[in-house]
């Protein structure tokens, strides 16, 4: 396997040249002067922080064999991001899948899209990401990267992504008002304390949403609570409350026009395609609880017990563009920009999802080598509830986003109600061998039982599965900056067949898919470098419908082949006076194969780039004590549109500039930030989803102005 340099054009090099030497994207904790030993940037010293989703206890990044990504909360608000969909501009190995503005994001890591219901944590525990995930009341976001098999009963092979909750406090009390082109406004609080064993925090925001894509207003708000109470020596208590929504039309994708990709540089960024007069608004709305009780057992161990519930309900609206029924492909828009327009709305959604955890941890000697283990069981339910939808043609749409087509609400499709319970048993053991060289042992037992049926009842589907993910590593630290590991990995994802007349196998479970990871990497960290490259290889078994799939018991789906990524991905962090840089890269070779039918063999994936480069810098300006010069840079290659690899957008490079000055005013501290995204007001296609067999292209956002003050008492 070999990779050659991205071919980046002159005003990119420029580009990325001046950003890495001039300028940066990570606000620093301190003011100008010696190298800070805590900053305030994007990775916020991630090297030193543990990945509590990993479940090896407080073992810091810089030291454990994965590779993850940790994110603080005040480095979001630094970087200016407000949602999931945004973390790519921090992470190479992160990017875009199917990011529609105004609804849920969808990520990608190592070019294997993550399932909403299946590869994000809080706290640890599995919820649904089918929602607008809320960020005020989050201390900080962890990306696992790999296999998940070890973390997840079942999951996509990318990796977990991980919510750290905020928790009290000593004291915290702070204030926020924030501003984005064209008129979006917000305002948060978070105030806490703790004292005599009892400890209270309290997050609350308040936004109006007015950016400057067309017909996309909409508003959103979070009041969350946590309290913690210390019961007796040993033993704590915490509890946690979160209620948010967002209402706000989505915002449809453009698509090919025939066998043509429409120029970026035509299209007006703003337009919105869900722009009709009766286009109504998606309304996402969550409540969250969780209780979690730690018991000191000994001076070594600890028993904790950890539960959680999770509701969400929601109305999904769109005036939705699907295919050109004039040509008879619904895979694409029509050659001449128009396009059959869908009144599609399912009202009265409802999610809920329960958790319950129960395991202790520790550390122990066991014939002469130090343990630290972690062993539990973990038992979720989950059941979706949906009404009968509308989905009817009402018209021909233009990408211009002028034609007016007439509303048909009429409830015409059924949807699909499901149930889901698993039990999984779950055991870790870190093994010191010695001084320098450490096990790792991971495995998980999950037993799965999942329902389906048709909201009229029909087309149900029944099944069980069970399975056991290991997970091993071997880590050597050669001193105390420098360590490297190879570790190897399982995860499983479960389907069953379409339960359809088409289906020979309708209604049938499949052969659980076992995807396999094998991961090498190397670790540096100090007081001013930290640096980390890790070599992937994955290889995911692929579900395709076998058969001329056009009249009945014409069609099985079955196992065919495999999705085989490899990749390098590199990441570094260095802090040297009033400098702070960091950059990460990827290098990706995904491809098809394994398949019966030869013409699927050798095709990338779609909406993957091969090659992803972030960089972040921050300068404290000497003359201005506090201030804070900040930049990003972004560039990722091509990407394909669709499966048969005919149609690539082209790679595109962003440059985003800001400020952050932090000064006293009294007793209080006022921290001001603003910024400039997409300085050169860069044209391109950011996404091309495959979506529901139909190609979509996602425009980059057009320079936008943001500014903010926050004050902490």
């Amino acid at each position: 396997m070999s990779f050659r340099s991205p071919a980046l054009s002159r005003p990119t090099r420029l580009a990325l040249a001046a950003a890495a030497a001039l300028m940066g994207g990570q606000a620093l904790a301190q003011a100008a002067g010696p190298a800070p030993t805590q900053t305030v940037t994007v990775s916020g010293r991630s090297a030193v922080s543990p990945v509590s989703v990993a479940g090896f206890g407080d073992v810091s990044l810089a030291r454990a064999p994965f590779s993850a990504t940790v994110v603080g909360g005040s480095q979001l608000q630094d970087a200016g991001i407000s949602g999931i969909a945004d973390l790519t501009r921090l992470d190479a190995g992160t990017t875009d899948a199917y990011n529609a503005p105004g609804y849920w994001g969808q990520l990608a890591v190592r070019g294997f899209t993550l399932d909403n219901r299946f590869n994000y944590r809080r706290d640890g525990l599995p919820i649904n990401a089918e929602t607008v995930i809320a960020a005020g009341n989050k201390q900080s976001l962890e990306i696992l990267k790999g296999t998940s098999g070890l973390q997840a009963g079942t999951s996509a092979p990318g990796g977990l992504v991980n919510l750290v909750v905020k928790r009290p406090r000593d004291a915290v009390t702070s204030a926020s008002l924030g501003w984005e082109q064209d008129g979006s406004l917000g305002a948060a609080v978070d105030v806490g304390r703790r004292s005599g064993g009892f400890g209270w925090r309290v997050n609350a925001s308040q936004e109006r949403l007015d950016p400057q894509t067309y017909s996309s207003r909409g508003h959103r708000h979070l009041l969350a609570a946590a309290v913690e109470a210390q019961l007796a020596p040993g033993s704590l208590l915490e509890a946690e409350l979160e209620w948010s929504q967002q209402t706000q039309p989505s915002t449809p994708g453009f698509s090919l026009l025939g066998n043509r990709l429409p120029d970026a540089n035509s299209i007006d960024p703003r337009i919105n395609l869900n722009n009709q007069a009766w286009s109504l608004p998606v309304v996402m709305a969550g409540k969250t609880g969780s209780l979690r009780y730690t018991q000191a057992l000994g001076s070594d161990a600890q028993l904790v017990a950890h539960a959680m519930r999770q509701r969400l309900d929601s109305d999904d609206r769109i005036a939705f563009p699907f295919g050109c029924s004039a040509s008879n492909d619904y895979s694409r828009y029509c050659s001449d920009g128009s396009f059959d327009l869908y009144d599609f709305r399912s009202n009265g959604e409802r999610r809920t999802s329960d958790a319950l955890d129960v395991s202790v941890n520790g550390r122990t000697t066991l014939a002469g080598m130090a343990h630290r283990y972690n062993a539990g069981v973990l038992v979720t339910r989950y059941q979706a509830r949906f009404n009968r939808q509308a989905y009817n043609w009402v018209g021909v749409g233009t990408i211009d986003g002028l034609s007016v087509v007439p509303a048909d609400p009429t409830l015409t499709d059924e949807n699909t109600n499901r149930d889901e319970r698993s039990t999984e048993l779950h055991l870790q053991d870190s093994v010191t061998l010695t001084p320098q060289w450490s096990l790792w042992l991971g495995l998980r037992h999950s037993r799965l039982h999942r329902e389906s049926v048709r909201t009229d009842g029909s087309r149900g589907t029944r099944y069980t599965q069970g399975f056991t993910t290991p997970w091993l590593a071997a880590s050597h630290a050669f001193n105390p900056q420098d360590m490297a590991y190879l570790s190897w990995g399982q995860g499983i994802e479960s389907e069953v067949a379409p339960n359809r007349a088409l289906y020979t196998n309708a209604g049938e479970s499949l052969p659980a898919l076992k995807s396999r990871q094998v991961e090498a990497g190397f670790k540096h960290s100090d007081s001013t470098l930290d640096w980390r490259v890790a070599a992937f290889d994955i290889r995911r078994p692929a579900w395709r419908d076998i058969g001329n799939c056009d009249v009945n018991a014409s069609c099985t789906r079955s196992e065919d082949g495999e999705a085989h990524h490899q990749g390098l991905e590199a990441e570094a962090d260095w802090r040297l006076g009033a400098w702070n840089l960091r950059g990460s890269a990827m290098a990706l070779h995904a491809r098809r194969q394994g398949s019966a039918d030869a013409s699927l063999n050798g095709q990338r994936p779609t909406n993957v780039p091969a090659r992803s480069l972030k960089l972040q810098s921050a300068y404290n300006v000497a003359a201005v004590p506090g201030l804070a010069l900040l930049g990003f840079v972004t560039y990722e290659g091509e990407r394909m549109v669709l499966p048969d690899n005919s149609i690539a957008t082209p790679g595109w490079t962003r440059l985003d500039l800001g400020a952050r000055y932090t000064h006293k005013l009294g007793a209080q501290t006022l921290v001001w930030r603003a910024g400039i995204d997409n300085l050169a007001d860069r044209r391109a296609w950011k996404e091309a989803p495959f979506q529901y067999d139909h190609a979509y292209l996602y425009p980059m956002a057009p320079r936008t102005l943001h500014a903010s003050v926050q004050i902490n008492l």
